[in-house]
């Protein structure tokens, strides 16, 4: 876990930004089989914490992030509508558009592949759930992306959805600092289970606390995740 050399202030970028590189590297470190093993474990575990929901905007996956396209693939065959973001480069904001076939993407803005030609524009307030990327987090639910504030400002504007955060527990930090703008996850969920961050209690109606502690399966699944993570009050037990 990466740990600040000092406390955590609101308005220090220079601790962020190393955290942002430190944590990068982290993550780069998980590719190849480990990055395809995790991806299919925490997806395991997504199936279960958003079963409960009909709307689930999810963000398309490049490397070396947590690989989202087999959870897509699993929503949209169990009838969920997924909707995706288009980037808007000018402003920094977040266009959303449903996705009907995963074969409607292709690489984009910042390599990130989107549905060009098939956008089927979505209403952010149908949007019940939100699978967000992140470089690091902490257990508060505190959450360091890439640094342009294009999630941030999609949620600051979204407050009904449920956010949940994805990523590899290597990439945890002890304390992430925080800024006023920055928005927290109310969820995170890595190869090891899933965190209910603080402010989150109690659960969402939708989640359905029997799915814990083991994740949902999924077809073809080689690997078998553990219990989910108990690490304090902070997670479901």
């Amino acid at each position: 876990m990466i740990r600040p050399d000092k406390p955590a202030s609101g308005g220090d970028h220079r601790i962020k930004e190393r955290l942002r590189i430190c944590l990068k590297e982290r993550r780069a470190v998980t590719a190849g089989s480990d990055r395809r093993a995790y991806s299919r474990q925490i997806t395991g575990y997504l199936l279960g914490l958003l079963s409960g929901f009909s709307t689930i905007l999810v963000y398309v996956s490049k490397d070396p992030e947590v690989d989202t396209r087999l959870l897509i693939t699993e929503l949209l065959s169990r009838g969920a509508d997924v909707v995706v973001p288009i980037i808007e480069r000018e402003s920094r904001t977040l266009r959303l558009s449903y996705l009907r076939d995963p074969d409607h993407l292709s690489v984009s803005t910042f390599n990130v592949p989107e549905p060009i030609g098939h956008e089927i524009p979505a209403d952010p307030e149908c949007i019940q759930a939100a699978v967000i990327p992140l470089i690091g987090f902490d257990a508060a639910g505190n959450r360091i992306g890439y640094g342009a504030g294009y999630y941030d400002r999609y949620l600051s504007q979204s407050p009904h959805v449920v956010k949940i955060g994805i990523g590899f527990s290597c990439q945890e930090a002890e304390r992430i600092p925080c800024e006023d703008f920055d928005i927290r996850m109310d969820y995170i969920v890595t190869e090891l289970g899933v965190i209910r961050c603080p402010g989150r209690n109690p659960p969402d109606p939708q989640i359905r606390r029997s799915l814990f502690p083991g994740p949902f399966s999924v077809e073809n699944h080689p690997e078998s995740p553990g219990a989910i993570n108990t690490r304090g009050q902070n997670l479901y037990t």
